[in-house]
Parts: C-alpha cells; structure tokens; sequence
C-alpha cells in the first residue's frame, strides 16, 4: 500500500484545491505519470507521481477546497499487492471522503442571535497564512443531536429539514412540526417554510439569505462582528463562492490596510522623452519581434531607482529590517481567477528587451494560471498600471511584506512648465505607496525624485 498526500507546492502552502483527477481507479502509474491538477492560492500545477503502482482509490473528490497539505489524497496498490487490499482500511473520518461518496456539503447553522459577517484581507503572491486554513468536512461546528432540538427525522435518524431550510424557520419562528416536505424523499426545504412563514399565525420578521453549503463566515478582525452581508429582497442577483485566489486576496487587502501603516507620495512626471525613446527602440526590435510597453519601461526605472535609493528597497518583517541587494519587480497582472503578482526577476541588471520579453511570457501564464511559485512569490516592490483604463491617479495597496508599490495613471496632455515656460506636455501621475514602518518619508520622496529623473531623461535606461 502506497499512499500519495497532498504536496506542498510552495514553501507556505497549507491547503490546496484538488482540481482534477488525471487518473481513474485501475489505472496503472510510474514515476513521472501525472495524478492530478492541484490549485493553490495562485496557480494550478500538475502533481507527479514518485512511486508506482496501480490505482486502489481516490480518497478526495475533485473540487474540494482546502485539503490540508500531508492529507492522504490517493491509495495506490504496490507490487504483488491486489486493489482490494490497499483499500482497506480506509482512512479514518479526519480524511476526507472517498470519490465515489458525496462530500459534505452543509455545515451547521450558527444560532438565530449570532450576528453574520464576512471576514476578508492584494494578492500578493507570498502564499497563504495560516488562517487561510479552511476545516475540512462539518466537523468545526458541530450541533445537538437534532432530536434534543424537536426537528423531525427521518426512519433512518437522519434530518429531513435542509440546513437552510432549518434557520430560516428558526429565525421566522416557524414549528417544522407538521409541515410536508416537498423535496426529496419528504425533505423540507426553503419554500415549505417560506410558504408556512405566510400564514396568519406564523413569524413574517425578516430574514437575511445565507448560502447553506458555507461555514458559518468569521468575524471581522475589529472584533465587532458587524454584519455586511446582501441584503434579503427580491433584486435579481446570483451567489458565487469565492475561489481560492479570490479568498487570498481579499485576507490580504484586509492584512495591508489594517496592519500596514501606508502613506503616499504622488508626482506628475513628463514622459514626452520616454515616448519617443520607445519608438525609436521598437524600430530597432521589430526584426527580434520584440515591442517595448511604457509598463516595461517603468518596471526598469523602478528598479534603477530602487539601486539609486538602497533605503527604499526594503521590507519590515516584525522586529528586522531586511535590505535587498537586487531589485525584484512584482507586476501587478489582471488574470481571470483574480490579481496576481508575476515578478521580474533583477529587473535592475536586465536590458529592457529581455524585460519585455519575460513580461510578456509571465503575464500569459498569469492569465493561464500556470505560473509557478518561484514566479509569483517574492519580489522587493510592485508596479500596478492602469493607465492603460484612462485613470489618471490611484493609490494602490502594499504587497506585504514589501515596503512599497508605485501606482501609474494614464498619460495625457497637459499643461506642463517646460524650460521655465508654460507648455503642452504629456504627462502620467505616479503615485507611491510606502511602509512607513520601513521606510521613512525623505526616504520615500528621494526615490518619486529618482524615478522621475529616470523617465524623463530615459536613456539613462538603456545605459
């Protein structure tokens, strides 16, 4: 009996989605064959596997979210040994259910007075937290038995009230005594309370809609366990559950702005020279097949800047202070799964060609989810444009750890003094967001200054 867990795919992954089986029971593996596509926070990778032998079962259904990283995933049958034998014994009830078995999807309720809220924390690419471990199963909230409640049961001793359909009676005070269930096998669902709730001598307080297959949502980190749900009406709307790089970002929008004091510097810069600087080397790329983007651009004065300014390129990890030697550049990449960060990798050292060229690989593998973690994890500061929308100024939130991000707007004309003159001048607005933890405001303002003089005198980019 051969046992395949859940890898760790990256040095702080501690749960993944089992996207896809690629192999079925019966199957015969060899080293290297791939398994399965496993999603973590920011990409799916492929898992390989490292021993053979024929497959004896599939011990997680494909979907399921948070499978810790250790759990037993498949059960392969070794040499000599039959299917039968390595399947049993089956893992314990701590592992997740077999493929062929239905997986648990309602959890239970809180109580009527519990107050709902959303818990949330940019996606930064430096893996999960550990509070972005999710339970497994309904096991983190268990209830009383649901006879010591009144509910009905079914001859089995199972409840026959959907869990949803359970609150909804609990907080319209509606008896589940007497009413037919109208799903299936007699199960009562929403609409039979819903319809009992009608009635003259029934509760008709209203009720906020929660979807049953989620846990019960943490409180906020403030502790006062507001309640920003949807609102319960009759608006046309849908529900979707949070992907696992959705739910990372948002844990992490809300770690920055909580924990991370920022403040911003913001300075319009002339990019008339940078313009023309870039058309003249895409002249001479065109036969590489290579075009330079004013975001490529960026991304090297950024890190040319950061070398120029060494007490900028830092981060703030609890009681050090960690100073880079190498400017590593996150770009900030709009993919279908959510934002993720692909890094330029000593941006400072690298000729703007190979820039572009590696920016534009990243960036289809971000949209791809196919990056991987040496990819997207680390990085010393962050670039995030959206001048390319038409916005002229943002202020963009700190990747922690990092200890800044610099936000581009769009270029435009403008009035702009050039040479002690009043003239029309393209111009884009730049705005930085430091860690003032880190980083101290002259600090912050000396590098705007260093960027600034990079993009409106560019050659010094191609020096």
């Amino acid at each position: 009996m051969i046992d395949i867990t859940m890898p760790a795919l990256s040095p702080t992954m501690e749960a993944g989605t089992l996207s896809k089986w690629l192999v079925q029971v019966g199957d015969a593996v060899k080293a290297g064959d791939v398994l399965a596509e496993i999603e973590t926070d920011k990409a799916t990778m492929e898992v390989e596997s490292i021993d053979e032998g024929v497959v004896a079962a599939l011990l997680v259904a494909q979907g399921t979210e948070a499978v810790p990283v250790g759990q037993v995933i498949l059960r392969l049958a070794g040499d000599g040994e039959t299917v039968e034998a390595a399947v049993a014994p089956l893992p314990t009830a701590a592992a997740a259910p077999p493929l062929s078995a239905p997986l648990p999807l309602a959890v239970a309720a809180p109580p009527p007075s519990a107050s709902l809220s959303l818990a949330g924390g940019v996606g930064g690419g430096n893996g999960l937290f550990p509070e972005d471990k999710v339970s497994s199963g309904g096991t983190a909230h268990p209830q009383p038995h649901p006879q010591a409640r009144g509910e009905k049961v079914g001859a089995s001793g199972r409840i026959i009230a959907s869990p949803l359909a359970r609150r909804i009676a609990e907080q319209k005070g509606v008896d589940l005594d007497g009413i037919a269930g109208t799903g299936p096998n007699g199960r009562i669902v929403r609409a039979d309370i819903e319809g009992a709730a009608k009635r003259p001598a029934a509760a008709t307080a209203p009720v906020r809609e929660v979807v049953a297959a989620n846990p019960p949502p943490t409180p906020p980190a403030s502790g006062r366990g507001e309640a920003f749900g949807p609102p319960f009406s009759d608006i046309p709307h849908t529900q979707e559950r949070l992907g696992p790089v959705r739910k990372v970002i948002a844990r992490r929008l809300t770690e920055a702005k909580q924990t991370v004091p920022h403040f911003y510097l913001t300075s319009d810069v002339r990019i008339d020279a940078l313009l023309k600087l870039r058309g003249e080397l895409n002249r001479s790329l065109e036969p590489r097949r290579i075009k330079l983007s004013v975001n490529d651009m960026v991304i090297k004065a950024l890190a040319l800047a950061l070398r120029q300014v060494p007490a900028a390129n830092v981060s703030f990890q609890g009681e050090t202070l960690i100073r880079y030697d190498r400017a590593d550049i996150s770009v900030a990449v709009a993919a279908p799964s959510g934002l993720i960060t692909p890094i330029i990798v000593g941006a400072d050292a690298k000729p703007l060609s190979v820039i572009a060229a590696e920016m534009q690989v990243l960036a289809g593998k971000a949209r791809d989810g196919k990056l991987q973690p040496h990819e997207y994890q680390g990085g010393t500061a962050s670039v995030s444009n959206l001048g390319m929308y038409g916005i002229k100024q943002f202020d963009a939130v700190i990747n922690p750890p990092q200890g800044l991000i610099l936000a581009i707007g769009a270029g435009e004309k403008r009035p702009f003094v050039v040479d002690d003159a009043l003239a029309i001048a393209m111009v884009m607005t730049v705005t930085g967001s430091f860690d003032h933890r880190a980083i101290d405001g002259a600090d912050g303002a000396e590098l705007m200054a260093a960027f600034r003089a990079l993009v409106e005198a560019p050659l010094g980019l191609v020096a």
